[in-house]
């Protein structure tokens, strides 16, 4: 049985889940919340004049941590890009050129089998898979259905499955 912060915690997680979702936590929340938790089981933290706003502090030094880990993170990536003269090492640079060949005419067979599929299901599988750009705003930006957008990956899926199972085959 939680008793002392823990149980205030528990009483409270929901709450504090919509504190870390509000300030920007969005999908981070639950593991921010798990890692209050789990800090305040293993620290034996003494008598708390006002334990709720110290829970709301916690939950805020959390944000702040890993906004500085992230902001940290974002500088060195970038440092390391621009000491690299800017341009990310290509790994085809290492590749024989018969290898290079044989992947660039599998990569323009890819780019047939889509193109054959039309424009809409060529440009939502480019925007979803090699753009990293959510369905959601994909259909947003087609003015067509989540539906739509789902059903498209289907058939540009099964027809990169259809283009692999032929080259394994040949």
């Amino acid at each position: 049985m939680a008793t002392g912060l823990s149980a205030l915690f528990m009483a409270n997680r929901a709450a504090l889940l919509r504190f870390l979702r509000a300030r920007g936590a969005g999908e981070n929340a639950e593991d921010m919340i798990q890692d209050m938790w789990m800090k305040l089981e293993a620290k034996d933290i003494g008598p708390v004049a006002d334990p709720l706003p110290y829970l709301y502090r916690m939950a805020n030094n959390l944000m702040l941590d890993r906004y500085r880990s992230a902001t940290r993170r974002e500088r060195r990536e970038q440092d390391w890009a621009e000491g690299a003269g800017g341009v990310m090492a290509d790994p085809a640079d290492d590749m024989p050129v018969d290898e290079r060949l044989i992947l660039n005419q599998t990569l323009d067979e890819a780019r047939e089998v889509l193109r054959a599929l039309g424009p809409r299901v060529e440009l939502v599988f480019r925007r979803f898979r090699i753009e990293g750009v959510g369905q959601r705003a994909i259909a947003d930006e087609l003015g067509v259905s989540l539906t739509t957008v789902e059903k498209d990956l289907q058939k540009a899926y099964r027809a990169m499955i259809a283009l692999k199972q032929k080259m394994d085959t040949a």
